[in-house]
């Protein structure tokens, strides 16, 4: 693996573990990264959006973020063959280019977030009914009932809807499954100021923070890309 990159995933209360995280070094230095969070839980899930993470960070890494999530998109929508499986997920994905703002896109709600040293930043926003309550003026109280409901998935994306951000070159970039959305902000910063020198560390702290919500504890995944030494420099 990348020294740059931790990866770590923990399988939930259910069956299978349907989250995915890869990273993908190209030739010329730039760097991929994805997590992609399935949908359902099935037998055959598990492996095939592994399958589907790893193709997307391949042709992130040379043709660009929105390369990578809409390859996604095209496998999710591939032909399923005779398994009774209809596959759906989530996804963020990033790419480190030296000299260059990193890239980022993503469909759903799992989440980006930078650090700077300091402040621990979210670069996403959810696609998600209470985000979209929110952000239209309504009541956190409202809002917050509507969180699990995800507006924008993989099976439905397109060039235009396809979320396209940039994040500072010389930052941390951490990548969250949902299956983190139980810590505080003020946690997942302490977590992070404590291991940022050591990403694969850092990936393993989160996820064993990961907290049940009730009996049911979600799947959780974390990918952490420390930035390139040219970017560390500036």
């Amino acid at each position: 693996m990348n020294s740059r990159v931790g990866i770590a995933s923990r399988r939930g209360t259910r069956a299978h573990n349907m989250d995915a995280a890869a990273a993908f070094e190209a030739v010329t230095g730039d760097v991929a990264v994805a997590v992609v969070d399935g949908i359902g839980n099935d037998p055959d899930g598990s492996e095939l959006m592994q399958l589907i993470c790893t193709a997307a960070a391949r042709i992130a890494a040379s043709r660009g973020a929105l390369a990578g999530v809409l390859t996604a998109a095209a496998l999710i929508d591939a032909d399923p063959g005779t398994d009774d499986y209809g596959p759906d997920a989530v996804m963020v994905l990033a790419v480190s280019r030296p000299g260059y703002e990193v890239e980022l896109a993503w469909v759903g709600d799992s989440h980006i977030y930078s650090w700077d040293g300091v402040r621990l930043a979210r670069r996403t926003t959810p696609h998600t009914m209470g985000e979209y309550l929110r952000l239209n003026g309504e009541s956190e109280q409202l809002a917050v009932r509507h969180d699990n409901w995800t507006r924008m998935s993989l099976t439905i994306a397109s060039p235009t809807t396809v979320a396209l951000a940039e994040a500072p070159a010389h930052e941390l970039l951490i990548l969250l499954s949902d299956g983190l959305d139980g810590l505080l902000h003020g946690e997942l910063a302490a977590a992070v100021a404590e291991h940022a020198g050591d990403p694969q560390t850092l990936a393993e702290a989160l996820v064993a923070a990961a907290r049940p919500s009730g009996d049911y504890r979600d799947d959780a995944t974390a990918v952490v890309l420390a930035p390139n030494a040219e970017a560390s420099r500036s």
